[in-house]
């Protein structure tokens, strides 16, 4: 079957259970909220530290309770600088054996400087990563347990990488989680779709379609954008051109996969010391989170 069959299938089939359907609109924002709020708690989840390593246990931890399996990719990974970095993405399944599959992605850890900070003294200090970490995590932490409550229409997998934030983008040192995983797909690995969750907590949400996903998977951009409209969220996915921003959806976008990067870039604390949860908001991730579910049911 082609990939636009398939995703013609997936359509009757969403169709057919009823976009507007109570399951379809189910999403705890609260409790995302708060467990945003016990990965900042912890500490920044910079590879090397204990927050790193006790959040990376608990994310398995919280995953094992929901998916059908899991399975752990730990890595080492040389910086630039020659340092080692221990990593570990972790892969939540859904449906391991069906063969229609949706890839969802978000990153864990947390950038080691704020260097876009507005004051000069706190660059070389870790930043809080509510946003940009502990949101995308969240989410997909509640879109596995309304997955375990009500199987999705297709097999889902889950990928909560490591290192997308350590280094420059210009560089190896970043994204090394998503092109470790892009690196060792399983033989024939093919999903309908891939999406990528960043930065999607935000209390002033607004999502623009980005640059790369409109030129290499228009068809999953928008795919998303109509449901998100169909579930009465056009005021915050607007249908217009955003930047070009690299993020892990490119090396899946190198690997062959249709993979696209939902993130609200329109965001003032980002890399800065400043991204802590009060800028955040339990509405803003249920948003996100009732349209990751909608998008597999």
């Amino acid at each position: 079957m082609t990939r636009s069959a398939m995703l013609v299938l997936l359509a009757l089939v969403v169709a057919c259970r009823g976009r507007s359907s109570e399951a379809a609109q189910r999403f705890d924002g609260a409790q995302a909220m708060r467990w945003v709020e016990h990965q900042v708690a912890a500490g920044p989840r910079v590879p090397g530290t204990a927050a790193h390593r006790a959040i990376g246990e608990w994310i398995e931890t919280e995953l094992r309770k929901s998916a059908d399996s899991v399975e752990v990719q730990e890595f080492d990974h040389v910086t630039a600088r020659g340092d080692t970095l221990h990593l570990r993405n972790i892969i939540a399944r859904f449906r391991p054996q069906d063969p229609s599959r949706v890839l969802y992605v978000a990153h864990w850890d947390t950038r080691p400087t704020a260097d876009q900070d507005p004051d000069p003294t706190k660059r070389d200090m870790p930043i809080p990563g509510a946003n940009d970490g502990a949101s995308g995590v969240a989410v997909m932490l509640g879109v596995a347990a309304e997955l375990k409550r009500q199987p999705p229409a297709v097999g889902v997998d889950i990928v909560v990488v490591d290192g997308e934030d350590y280094g420059s983008f210009d560089g190896e040192d970043a994204l090394i989680g998503s092109r470790y995983f892009a690196r060792h797909l399983p033989q024939g690995y093919r999903p309908l779709f891939g999406v990528v969750w960043d930065l999607v907590g935000d209390r002033d949400q607004q999502f623009e379609q980005e640059g790369y996903s409109l030129d290499r998977a228009p068809e999953v951009v928008e795919r998303v954008w109509r449901t998100a409209e169909d579930l009465g969220l056009g005021r915050v996915f607007r249908p217009r051109r955003g930047l070009y921003l690299t993020d892990d959806h490119v090396p899946l976008l190198e690997a062959g996969i249709h993979a696209i990067d939902v993130i609200d870039f329109d965001y003032a604390p980002w890399h800065t010391t400043a991204d802590t949860p009060d800028k955040l908001s339990a509405g803003s991730l249920a948003n996100v989170g009732r349209l990751a579910l909608a998008l597999v049911r």
